[in-house]
């Protein structure tokens, strides 16, 4: 093995050493020998490596052949005419043969075998560093560098498990492409043990970095990220879509044969664990929501930007989700290409402004001609509508306005609605302005997300009939951030709230917390309900002005009817061909 030559790819993703250059590195190849040398102390080209481990992650804005991934779910479509891939992943158009970009088996197979030869081989670098770990124990930084890529190999294994089920555990041997290799499917259930076993192996040997210096240092994998990851691999193990028999009882590479509650209560223990040990006052660390929800992804230095827990870089003086993703109306450097439609199924979703579903307030009346007054704000800061300030002026999203022309070859809007977040505060500017952007992975806000979830589903399970106070408070946390009317302190959640009722506030509230942040794709799956939405056609509006005011129409835009075998993605044909132990996914 040590013969074999290797490709380092270099610099797409720093790390804690490599600055924030983002120059174009050639592609290089090298000997084992020479990457992992038994005389550099810096270990140079061991880091250059691990970059590479670190490459294999998805930086999420407009990834999906220039659209975001939640533009395949009820909340967005994509505006523009082709049939690209985002549309073909909305409407099933794939196959074991026809591949499509979010897939991902071969990139994250190669992620793994990466990070095999890095775990087999650092030991022999004689580093000088040492380290502090999150409890204060120095140790040699090749025991933290290691841990990364066991942590990025847990992290490889739950993208490939999320998307297919059960899936082969490889071991420690990182084979090449190419190789005979008859590994059989493991169960979903050996998967999900692997993963978490290796988080909790590697959490006392992650580097501590400062919780309020994101900007530097969140790219880094610490302690906190493995914990974070954990909550959402056992949050996942926990749902429907794995936690009973999704499609075909006895097919042991899908899921579990029948309900296991106790998967609910072990997934809420590791995120209340997360919230005892780094949430606000933890005992190694202070992650908590940030005051503004916008600066969650804008704003990555200083003493109160301490919701991001891990994050892929972007790069300075970046207005690529703007370009992508903004108002059509503006030339020059205010120039959007509005790639994204926000459905009105998203727009519905958000609460009036005291927490209460539209129709259920008593004190905001709602209005289909004021639909936008007296809503949840994050509302408008998800989502640019007709009137919406933007660019020191009036967006006219009725069909022939500024922001709506007709006859135009590029993409524009085709619910009337374009997507505002991840953008910067452009409200009153004259145009896009450079900032750091990068793309979240675990914040703060998902781990209450998590616990609220899955501590409430244990309830229902164990026939509780009121829901538990803790998950109540740690949702009126979520709502007092966004800048829901606290008056009463209940924002919008009365106290005697029952567990099926908070259920659905649970899941409406990740909606729209989380919207465009590629959780909406996968969360519709995994509770099993892509089914019963995709039964209805994805709503929009078409605006006509006339006389001087605006008719409202409502359209169907998408009739994307959901296969239930589309749970789970189809293995490649190739992989199934030459491997006689690799079993298909069931309808596939």
């Amino acid at each position: 093995m040590k013969n074999k030559l290797y490709i380092i790819l270099i610099g797409l993703f720093c790390t804690l050493w490599s600055c924030n250059d983002y120059e174009d590195v050639p592609v290089e190849k090298h000997t084992l020998e020479y990457v992992f040398s038994t005389t550099d102390s810096l270990g140079v080209d061991a880091k250059r490596y691990l970059n590479n481990i670190y490459s294999a992650l998805r930086y999420g804005h407009n990834a999906i052949d220039g659209d975001y991934l939640d533009a395949a779910s009820d909340d967005a479509v994509t505006s523009v005419n082709s049939e690209n891939q985002i549309y073909q992943l909305q409407i099933g158009r794939y196959s074991p043969f026809v591949r499509l970009a979010d897939m991902g088996w071969a990139n994250y197979y190669r992620g793994i075998r990466w990070s095999n030869t890095f775990i087999n081989n650092i030991d022999v670098v004689p580093f000088m560093q040492t380290y502090d770990n999150h409890i204060g124990t120095k140790m040699p930084l090749n025991r933290a560098l290691k841990a990364e890529a066991r942590f990025f190999k847990a992290f490889y294994y739950f993208e490939l498990v999320k998307r297919y089920g059960g899936v082969p555990l490889v071991g420690d041997i990182p084979y090449e492409l190419g190789e005979p290799m008859e590994f059989p499917r493991n169960t979903f259930d050996e998967c999900i043990e692997y993963i978490v076993n290796e988080l909790d192996n590697i959490k006392d040997s992650l580097r501590s970095v400062p919780i309020a210096n994101a900007g530097a240092d969140g790219h880094v994998v610490t302690s906190g990220a493995a914990m974070a990851l954990k909550t959402r691999v056992l949050l996942y193990a926990a749902s429907p879509l794995f936690n009973e028999s999704p499609i075909k009882a006895g097919n042991p590479y899908v899921g579990y044969e029948k309900y296991d509650p106790a998967r609910w209560k072990r997934a809420a223990d590791a995120a209340e664990n997360f919230i005892k040990d780094w949430g606000p006052g933890g005992n190694y660390g202070g992650y908590a929501l940030m005051s503004d929800f916008r600066d969650v992804f804008l704003n990555y230095y200083g003493p109160s930007t301490n919701e991001v827990i891990f994050h892929v870089q972007g790069g300075n003086d970046k207005t690529d989700v703007e370009v992508n993703n903004g108002p059509l109306g503006f030339s020059s450097e205010a120039k959007g290409n509005g790639r994204t439609s926000p459905t009105q199924d998203l727009v519905d979703a958000f609460p009036m402004k005291d927490g209460k579903q539209i129709g259920q307030s008593t004190k905001y009346v709602y209005s289909e001609q004021t639909m936008y007054d007296n809503r949840d704000p994050r509302l408008n800061y998800t989502v640019l509508h007709n009137g919406s300030q933007w660019l020191s002026s009036m967006l006219a999203t009725y069909i022939g306005g500024r922001s709506n022309p007709s006859g135009v070859t590029e993409a524009t809007t085709k619910t009337s609605y374009y997507l505002r977040k991840f953008m910067g505060k452009y409200e009153d500017q004259e145009k896009y302005t450079g900032i750091l952007r990068n793309w979240v992975l675990f914040r703060y806000a998902e781990i209450l997300l998590n616990y609220a979830e899955a501590q409430n589903e244990y309830d229902l399970a164990t026939s509780k009939t009121t829901a538990d106070a803790k998950v109540i408070n740690y949702i009126r946390e979520i709502r007092k951030r966004a800048g829901i009317d606290g008056d009463d302190e209940t924002y919008g959640i009365a106290n005697n709230t029952t567990c099926v009722e908070m259920r659905e506030l649970i899941r409406n509230e990740r909606r729209i917390e989380m919207a465009f942040e590629e959780q909406r794709f996968w969360d519709i799956r995994r509770w099993k309900i892509a089914e019963d939405i995709f039964s209805r056609p994805l709503k929009g509006l078409a605006l006509v002005m006339r006389t001087g005011n605006v008719q409202i129409e409502h359209i169907n835009v998408l009739d994307a009817k959901f296969d239930p075998k589309r749970y789970l993605y189809p293995i490649p044909y190739s992989e199934v061909n030459k491997n006689s132990n690799m079993v298909q996914n069931p309808g596939w």
